[in-house]
């Protein structure tokens, strides 16, 4: 397994996390849900501090390398200042009260 890391500032970008937010709801969550090997998908920001960006967890690095469906940089009109690559040294699923995990998040109230 293979977790990316990948994180945006939006100090000098011609879009907001509000108009990121609604391209979630409106486009790119539905989009992601069909990637094969996409274990889970984690679209994170900071408004206070203008960061965007996700974490990926890839079933394999082979998966990893496909390309995607994201308009993120098109968007943010930028590449991103961070991307990082990690192997997964182990995983487990803890206990919680909400068994479904997609579709959670400020893109979805």
């Amino acid at each position: 397994m293979l977790v990316r890391l990948v994180l945006w500032s939006l100090a000098d970008s011609m879009t907001t996390v509000g108009e990121l937010r609604r391209y979630l709801a409106d486009e790119s969550v539905d989009a992601f849900s069909a990637v094969e090997g996409l274990r889970f998908k984690a679209w994170i920001s900071d408004e206070t501090t203008d960061r965007w960006g996700a974490v990926y967890v890839w079933e394999t690095a082979e998966a990893a390398r496909q390309e995607l469906p994201s308009r993120a940089r098109e968007l943010i009109g930028k590449d991103p200042e961070l991307v990082e690559e990690f192997d997964v040294e182990a995983t487990i699923e803890g206990r919680y009260a909400v068994e479904e995990l997609s579709r959670r998040g400020l893109a979805f109230e």
